[in-house]
C-alpha cells in the first residue's frame, strides 16, 4: 500500500495538493479527523471540501459524519489557499533508551506534544525525530511520521518510533491486536480500595465537553487493571496496565474510580503544592515484540526526578493486601 504523503493530483491544478493518511482513530467523524490530521484546516473547511468531494475514504465520497475505522485510506485535496504541511527538524535534544536499525524507544519528557497539531505546529517529538533521523521522514504518515503509538502531553515515558516502514506496520498490528503490554504509574488522590481490580467502563466523547472523553453508556469497550503499590495517607501510587488504547482511558477510568491523578485538570483538579505543570502519569514500561528479530523486548523509563521527589514528601502508611475483583458501572450491568 502506498505510504501517505502530500503531492501533487493528477486532476486538479498544479497549485493543489493531496493530503493522504491512514485512519488510526476508532468511530470518529470524518470531518473532525481531517480537521486534527491536516495542519490549520479548520472543521469548517473540511467540511466544505467533504461536500464538494474533494475527500474520499477508500475512494468513495463521504458525508461529514461519516465515521471512519482505523486502517481506512483517507484523501484530501487542498485547493489553492489552503495550508501545506511543512515539518522541520529541530535539535531537541531526545533522551534514547534504546535504539537500532529498526526502531528506537525514547523516554518521552512531561511538556512535549508527540506530533504537531493545532496550537502545537513544532517543538514536537516529530520535530527532534527528524533531527536526529532525517529518513524518518519518510515513514508514515507526514504529519507523524515513525510514530507508532502516542502519550499525552503531560504525560512521560517510553514510547516506541518505527525508522522504517514494514516495523511501523508490525508495531500497528501489534498495538491493534493488544499484543503490547504496557505499564504506567500513577498518583491518584484518596486511598484506593480494592487493592487490586480491573476496570471496565466504556468511554467515548463527553457529550457536554467534545474535547473530553468521558465513560458513556454506548462508548467503546475499554478495561484498565490496577494494582496499589503504596499507600500514602491522602494519596495511592497504582500501577496500571491499559489492556485497551481508548483515548485518556487511564485518566477516565481513574477518576471514575473517584480517584483522579494529581494534577489531572481535566479529570480532576490541580492541587496547589503538589503538581501544576503538569500530571502524575508515567509509562514505566513497555513491552513488545521486535519485529525484525522477534525476540520480546522489555523497556523501563525511570520515573522523572520531579514525580520521585513528590513521592518523598508524602508519608506512605502500610496496608494489608486484599483481592482483586471487577469494577463496572451500574448502567453497565443493568
Amino acid at each position: 500500500m502506498p505510504q501517505p504523503r502530500m503531492t501533487d493530483p493528477p486532476s486538479a491544478s498544479m497549485s493543489s495538493s493531496v493530503f493522504e493518511f491512514t485512519v488510526e482513530e476508532e468511530d470518529r467523524r470524518l470531518d473532525k479527523v481531517i480537521r486534527d490530521r491536516v495542519p490549520d484546516l479548520s472543521r469548517t473547511q473540511g467540511q466544505r471540501l467533504i461536500e464538494e468531494g474533494q475527500v474520499t475514504v477508500d475512494g468513495q465520497v463521504r458525508k461529514p459524519a461519516y465515521h471512519v475505522e482505523p486502517g481506512e485510506r483517507v484523501t484530501v485535496i487542498l485547493p489553492p489557499g489552503e495550508p501545506a504541511l511543512v515539518l522541520r527538524p529541530q535539535s531537541i535534544p531526545l533522551d534514547i533508551i534504546f535504539e537500532d536499525a529498526h526502531l528506537l524507544v525514547v523516554n518521552k519528557p512531561a511538556g512535549m506534544v508527540v506530533h504537531p497539531a493545532p496550537g502545537h505546529p513544532d517543538g514536537t517529538l516529530v520535530n527532534a525525530l527528524l533531527a536526529h533521523y532525517p529518513p524518518i521522514a519518510d515513514v508514515g504518515p507526514p504529519d507523524r511520521p515513525g510514530i507508532v503509538h502516542r502519550l499525552d502531553k503531560e504525560t512521560s515515558g517510553a514510547l516506541v518510533v518505527a525508522k522504517t516502514r514494514s516495523v511501523l506496520a508490525a508495531l500497528q498490528r501489534q498495538f491493534r491486536n493488544r499484543e503490547v503490554d504496557k505499564t504506567y504509574l500513577a498518583l491518584v488522590n484518596g486511598r484506593v480500595q480494592p487493592l487490586e481490580g480491573i476496570v471496565e467502563v466504556p468511554i467515548g466523547r463527553d457529550p457536554t465537553d467534545r474535547q473530553r472523553m468521558a465513560p458513556v453508556p454506548d462508548g467503546k469497550y475499554a478495561r484498565t487493571r490496577y494494582r496499589v503499590v503504596r499507600q500514602f495517607r491522602k494519596h495511592t501510587l497504582l500501577e496500571a496496565h491499559p489492556y485497551t488504547g481508548r483515548t485518556h482511558q487511564l485518566r477516565v477510568h481513574l477518576s471514575w474510580l473517584g480517584h483522579p491523578v494529581v494534577g489531572d485538570a481535566d479529570y480532576g483538579s490541580r492541587r496547589q503544592g503538589l503538581l501544576q505543570e503538569r500530571h502524575f502519569l508515567h509509562a514505566s514500561n513497555l513491552r513488545f515484540t521486535h519485529p525484525a528479530n522477534q525476540e520480546e523486548m522489555t523497556f523501563q523509563a525511570p520515573l522523572p526526578a520531579e514525580l520521585d521527589a513528590l513521592l518523598g514528601r508524602l508519608r506512605p502508611i502500610s496496608s494489608r493486601k486484599r483481592g482483586a475483583r471487577s469494577v463496572t458501572s451500574k448502567r453497565q450491568e443493568d
